[in-house]
């Protein structure tokens, strides 16, 4: 069973307009785990790690069980909060939150959202990730100091890599 892009978008729309609070449906050929709220690390799954996302549901890709050829689901809303993981003392790790392609900028040739030594606050927007053709804005998740760049302007990263540390005030 492939699912189109409009599949996808109408399922996420319903589950926005219910009362569920997580939904699972697993086929053959492919698995869509959304749980609503923060806090919630759930996976969406058409095969290549694309994850469905909606605004007051995250997503996440789980390993495929099987290789078999699938539609990846489009990203159906942007900005999902990235998760900050704390390293040693007051440090913390941004992370991505979803597999895609990192960007410094909002396009080519404009200034990065962020430098070594911005100053952050958990809202502050540090990038997008592109996926599917959906620009998702991460936000930082923690106050402080952005110390080090993790990852390369317009190169694919994966859902959990770092992409900032940033000193915690």
């Amino acid at each position: 069973m492939a699912l189109t892009d409009d599949d996808v978008r109408e399922i996420l729309r319903l589950i926005d307009e219910s009362e569920l609070d997580e939904l699972r449906i697993e086929t053959a050929e492919f698995r869509l785990h959304v749980v609503r709220g923060e806090g919630a690390a759930p996976a969406a799954e058409p095969a290549r790690e694309a994850p469905a996302q909606s605004a007051p549901a995250s997503a996440a890709p789980e390993t495929p069980a099987s290789a078999a050829p699938e539609t990846p689901a489009p990203a159906a809303a942007p900005e999902a909060p990235a998760p900050a993981a704390a390293g040693n003392g007051s440090a913390a790790t941004i992370v991505a939150p979803m597999p895609g392609t990192f960007y410094r900028s909002e396009g080519p040739g404009m200034a990065p959202f962020v430098e070594v030594g911005a100053q952050v606050e958990p809202d502050t927007v540090v990038c997008i990730i592109e996926i599917m053709k959906m620009m998702n804005s991460v936000p930082a998740g923690v106050a402080g100091t952005i110390v080090e760049v993790c990852a390369e302007d317009a190169q694919l990263v994966g859902d959990g890599e770092p992409l900032f540390r940033v000193e915690a005030a």
